[in-house]
């Protein structure tokens, strides 16, 4: 057996024991986890640059930031002015706030770029709606996260440029970007119904049901009091839409520095959407928002904030080590060899990227791994561009709701004060469905728009 088997197994062994049988938070777990593996891999004298590298991960502070802005933003008028324009358009409908959460986040995804960010950013509208329509904290928060996520899977996410890098070496001008951005088009529609009709027999099950006539606000008298408040989503999509829209002239001219640059939106909306809901708000709320008031509800919020951002953080611990040790490679190569017919690795490689991405980022894997993961698949009759185009799908949308690290997951429990067996229990569901529909995409057994 693989050594690297071995340290993935050690690192699941360790957070299992200490989570359910030893019942510690799950955060305690991981750092146990890290210090293992530490350990028997011999890399503890690297142990101050797992570190340093994982407290400098922009995506860290941007739950943390985002978390504490909505703390904030849940005092302020114009988050239930927004809310109850969101009601009064779909509050009729069974689960009516969910397919906001579905459709927006998953747009707003593929501009941001970062999975928990956009839960962040989208999760303080679409969530306190859900549960004021009924949603359980636990549902809202997976209907959330599994939407979000997908954004890795929609041009122009970032992962995608690096899967296709990938598959135009190997295939060296036989697919354009145009055709391979078509592609993913037309596999994110399948993944959208997927979400909604996973969204629909959940709320079924959890009987949510659509607002009662006198529940439902009325959009003329929600519009004359609250359109103000469309302009807060606006501030938070215009950011992103401005650096996606124009990412070569910010290249041409910031070069290195345009990462930098993009990575600290992120960073500097929330404050910005605070003061943003302050301004657009009543003298009520002004009055509410001074500075000693604001430090009050920041403190009231850092005991949802710490344990998300320390069980991110340690799983970033983890996942430097298992990089360090470039298991995806030593994996990778392992599986090529075994030589397995189609259905059995359309079975298997959605398997193991979800499990690696329980503690490596999905862009690590479609690096190191998608030429591996492209080349087996072709060689057993699957289009060289599905496999590259599935990359981000099986990669990307599934590293940010597979425990233990599921950055996306945890955000939306700290927006809707969430329960985490509950939602980890309903996460599950999400995952499986996920996991399923990737089998069948990447067997052919639906039609894809844009596939030649």
């Amino acid at each position: 057996m693989l050594i690297e088997f071995i340290y993935l197994g050690v690192v699941f062994l360790v957070a299992i024991m200490g989570f359910v049988v030893l019942k510690r938070p799950l955060y305690e777990c991981m750092l146990a986890a890290f210090v293992v593996l530490v350990i028997i891999t011999g890399t503890w004298k690297q142990t101050g640059t797992f570190v340093w590298d994982a407290i400098t991960e922009p995506s860290l502070y941007v739950i943390i930031v985002f978390i504490i802005s909505a703390a904030l933003l849940s005092r302020t008028t114009v988050i239930d002015d927004f809310i109850a324009i969101i009601l009064a358009v779909f509050g009729r409908l069974t689960g009516g706030a969910g397919y906001v959460a579905i459709i927006g986040s998953t747009y707003m995804g593929s501009l941001s770029g970062s999975g928990p960010g956009n839960v962040a950013t989208t999760g303080v509208f679409t969530i306190p709606a859900m549960k004021k329509s009924g949603f359980p904290a636990h549902l809202a928060a997976n209907v959330e996260a599994h939407s979000s996520t997908m954004g890795n899977m929609i041009p122009p996410a970032g992962m995608i440029a690096i899967a296709f890098a990938i598959l135009d070496k190997m295939y060296p001008n036989t697919y354009t970007i145009s055709q391979y951005w078509l592609l993913l088009w037309g596999i994110a529609i399948w993944f959208i119904i997927q979400r909604i009709l996973t969204m629909y027999v959940m709320c079924k099950y959890y009987k949510v049901k659509p607002l009662r006539k006198e529940e439902i606000p009325s959009l003329k008298q929600s519009l004359k009091n609250g359109w103000k408040a469309i302009f807060l989503p606006i501030t938070v999509f215009l950011p992103f839409w401005i650096t996606s829209k124009f990412d070569s002239f910010f290249a041409e001219r910031l070069g290195e520095g345009a990462k930098a640059f993009s990575d600290s939106i992120l960073l500097f909306i929330p404050a910005f959407i605070v003061l943003v809901a302050v301004a657009l708000s009543g003298r009520e709320t002004k009055r509410n928002m001074t500075m000693k008031k604001m430090y009050g509800y920041i403190a009231e919020s850092i005991g949802k904030v710490v344990p998300t951002a320390a069980l991110v953080m340690f799983a970033y611990f983890v996942s430097n080590v298992l990089e360090t040790m470039k298991i995806e490679v030593a994996i990778g190569e392992f599986i090529a060899g075994l030589h397995m017919n189609k259905l059995v690795l359309c079975l298997l490689l959605p398997l193991f990227t979800a499990i690696l991405g329980m503690l490596i980022p999905g862009s690590t894997q479609v690096k190191i791994f998608g030429g591996i993961i492209i080349s087996i698949l072709a060689a057993e009759g699957v289009d060289p561009m599905l496999a590259c185009g599935m990359l981000p799908c099986i990669c990307g949308a599934m590293h940010g709701v597979t425990p233990p690290y599921c950055a996306c997951v945890y955000t939306g429990m700290g927006i809707a004060d969430a329960e985490l067996k509950p939602t980890l229990q309903n996460c599950m569901i999400w995952i499986l469905l996920h996991y399923a529909l990737s089998v069948i995409t990447l067997m052919g057994w639906i039609p894809i728009i844009g596939l030649v």
